[in-house]
């Protein structure tokens, strides 16, 4: 089952330890990429284009739980509010 990216309102959040900043993702992409190889036979990707990509598992880094990452709202960034 795929787990939602973070968007511009929401971040993720450990439900267990309430950790907001560290995770592991596993995730699956496809990309058609450009790849210049130059004279040496060093191979660099100029472009990238991503065709479809799917978070598949997010843990928490701090306490190792599985299954227990979710979406919850951004706080309200002190530079918008007046």
């Amino acid at each position: 089952m795929a787990v939602p990216l973070p968007g511009p309102d929401t971040r993720w959040r450990c439900s267990q330890c309430g950790n907001l900043t560290r995770f592991d993702v596993t995730r699956t992409t496809r990309a058609r990429e450009y790849v210049h190889v130059d004279l040496a036979g060093e191979p660099a990707v100029e472009e990238r284009q991503i065709a479809e990509d799917v978070v598949e598992h997010v843990s928490c880094r701090w306490c190792s739980a599985v299954d227990t990452v979710e979406l919850v709202p951004r706080p309200a960034s002190p530079l918008t509010t007046s």
